[in-house]
């Protein structure tokens, strides 16, 4: 992005640049999103050992396993997401970015509908974390909504990237708080001191996001601004080689210098007696 690489780039290259250049502009993160999500969706429905069952039979009928009915909406959302991800950087003729990024917009409007309504049965450590990944996900919903209009600005997409970072770091962390702590001991719902602890482990996941990010981008700048001199020295040995006198710019200028002469012919000769 800092040497201003666009996305608003075509998806299907020319068939003579190969196999390599189709290899590298393959859309692996809407591949990685197909597998990972068909895989949970596969493991959600199949780790129940009645099955994903909707209702019960008895009278009168109940809903059953809401949170792994929950679950199962928000994978198939995300594999959908990478199904359109694919088909717009490498089925369709021109990449429509407008289409990528409605659908991610969607998809997180009905995740953050699905995460309100997650944490309604839950309490203490679990609800703590719930709430503060809603946090997340709202601030990247606002982001993502504000992309639709200006796809390709930099500072939205550096912006995004961040709350994306935060939601997957937290997420892992929050499986471990409830599902393997690291002490071996679970944490204590009715205890202050650990739900405070869930808060200060949440902003120092901020903390060290944003300071992943900012090493990123600083090493990426560090390195454009090192090497920029060295480019700019070579695109200016290279222009005398590229600066002809049948391009069009000289083509202009000899037409203005013509037409001027040609007024100036009329003046020369009524001045001359």
């Amino acid at each position: 992005m800092i040497v201003n690489d666009s996305l608003l780039c075509p998806s299907c290259p020319p068939r003579h640049k190969g196999i390599w250049a189709r290899l590298w502009i393959i859309s692996y993160g809407g591949l990685l999103k197909i597998v990972t999500c068909s895989i949970l969706t596969i493991y959600v429905v199949f780790c129940l050992d009645d099955g994903m069952v909707l209702m019960n039979k008895k009278y009168p009928p109940r809903f059953l396993y809401p949170k792994e009915w929950q679950h199962l909406t928000m994978f198939i959302l995300f594999t959908l997401n990478g199904c359109v991800d694919v088909m717009s950087k490498n089925l369709l003729p021109q990449r429509c970015v407008v289409l990528e990024k409605g659908t991610l917009v969607l998809t997180f409007y009905v995740l953050l509908l699905l995460l309100m309504s997650h944490g309604q049965d839950s309490t203490g450590i679990e609800l703590q974390i719930h709430y503060l990944l809603i946090v997340v996900v709202f601030l990247l919903m606002l982001v993502l909504t504000i992309e639709l209009w200006t796809p390709d600005t930099f500072h939205l997409l550096l912006i995004e990237t961040f709350p994306f970072l935060t939601m997957g770091s937290w997420l892992i962390q929050g499986g471990f708080i409830l599902y393997r702590p690291v002490t071996g001991y679970p944490w204590q719902d009715d205890d202050i001191s650990d739900i405070m602890f869930i808060t200060t482990f949440f902003c120092w996941h901020v903390m060290i996001n944003a300071l992943c990010l900012l090493g990123i981008y600083g090493i990426s700048s560090f390195w454009h601004h090192c090497y920029c001199p060295s480019l700019k020295l070579m695109e200016s040995k290279e222009a005398p080689h590229h600066k002809g006198t049948t391009g069009p710019l000289y083509k202009l200028l000899r037409e203005v210098e013509q037409s001027e002469k040609d007024d100036q012919a009329p003046l020369l000769s009524k001045s001359s007696p």
